[in-house]
């Protein structure tokens, strides 16, 4: 069995604290917690957000890098001119085909065509090519060589 000693039990515990957890930020925000500290008489602190109410993050840069894109690319894309529409129209037509067997032919949609024959479409030189080659025209470079 165990002995045990004799005399005076000491006590060899160290004192333990325990300390509240700080509250969190996203807590100090809830209406609860403010309305609370507001009904004890505890401080308050409301800033402003300046831009509250918009919906722009930021003013300056991005008006600049706007402007400096403007400057060094063109803001409209070359179209196909006149006389390539009018070439394409007329060779079609010559070979009796129609705009959706062109289409075919080239292996494009028949969208891509009428965008080229309306003038909306901007030149591709692989879409001329195929072109070229089934019509039978030249369209790529100068033509009244």
């Amino acid at each position: 069995m165990p002995t045990r000693t004799t005399g005076a039990i000491a006590q060899d515990w160290e004192p333990v604290v325990l300390h509240k957890s700080k509250p969190k930020a996203q807590d100090l925000r809830n209406p609860k917690a403010v309305n609370q500290a507001l009904r004890t008489g505890a401080e308050v602190l409301t800033l402003k957000k300046s831009t509250a109410g918009s919906n722009k993050k930021t003013a300056g840069p991005a008006l600049n890098a706007r402007k400096l894109d403007e400057a060094a690319e063109p803001a409209a894309l070359e179209r196909v001119g006149g006389e390539v529409r009018h070439t394409i129209q007329k060779a079609r037509l010559d070979k009796k085909m129609s705009q959706v067997e062109l289409a075919k032919q080239i292996n494009e949609r028949v969208q891509v065509v009428q965008e080229y024959e309306n003038g909306k479409a901007v030149p591709n030189q692989l879409v001329l090519g195929k072109m070229e080659k089934v019509l039978g025209v030249k369209l790529r470079g100068k033509i009244g060589k």
